[in-house]
């Protein structure tokens, strides 16, 4: 079943002489339960792809469906609720609350869902075992390593169990070795189910992901795994 299809969708910016097209009509399809590397020089449109994927930008053009449902026209209030249960989020810096605990850090997302604190405190610490971390609950950042912090961050990604897990260079920050037991832990959520797609500018972590879809100056220019429901591209 088709978790993410894109029908035409573009991108720009300014009007007239100062016009930027950041990404060029794109049609594609992501299927639930992939796990896909978007790739491309700085310039190329991948953030700008992965914004839209994530709700964080509006198209100019095109329709963006995700799981069966139009998301172009919705009010900030529905994109919301739709980043805070159908999407996980991870990035570069990890944007963990330094004054908070990593369970505190975890238990964040679930306040906007209006979950009981019992249930909120049994989930979090829930994520934080599913990635290593059961024995650091009450550490803070600053006590914590730059790959502990990632995977907090990834537990707080988790912990509303969301269908789409969008990743934004996660590895750019580490050294190769955390790096690596970082995409362990993506691939584990990925043979769990979870859909996972990941920016990325490192074509070994890329080689790691089932799928790799790369951009070219606002195009989508090659996609090594298309489902049959893939559109062709028209450039």
């Amino acid at each position: 079943m088709a978790l993410i299809e894109l029908d035409r969708v573009s991108k720009t910016y300014g009007s007239g002489e100062l016009t930027v097209h950041a990404l060029h009509p794109v049609s594609l399809t992501i299927e639930a339960g992939e796990y896909c590397a978007i790739v491309g020089p700085s310039g190329s449109g991948k953030s700008t792809a992965m914004a839209i994927l994530g709700c964080l930008d509006r198209p100019t053009a095109g329709t963006y469906r995700l799981d069966g449902h139009p998301v172009n026209s919705l009010g900030a209030d529905a994109l919301a609720e739709i980043r805070n249960r159908t999407l996980g989020f991870v990035f570069q810096q990890f944007y963990l609350l330094p004054q908070l605990s990593a369970l505190e850090n975890v238990m964040l997302p679930m306040v906007y869902a209006n979950l009981p604190k019992a249930k909120r405190r049994s989930r979090a610490t829930r994520a934080l075992q599913k990635v290593g971390l059961g024995n650091r609950l009450h550490n803070r950042p600053s006590q914590l390593s730059g790959g502990q912090q990632q995977r907090v961050a990834i537990a707080r990604a988790i912990v509303n169990r969301p269908k789409l897990l969008l990743a934004d260079e996660p590895t750019g920050a580490l050294d190769s070795q955390t790096s690596q037991s970082v995409m362990n832990i993506f691939a584990d959520l990925n043979r769990d189910g979870m859909t996972v797609i990941m920016v990325t500018h490192d074509r070994e972590v890329a080689g790691q992901c089932d799928r790799t879809i790369s951009f070219r100056d606002g195009h989508l220019v090659a996609d090594s795994h298309p489902p049959a429901l893939l559109t062709p591209q028209s450039h």
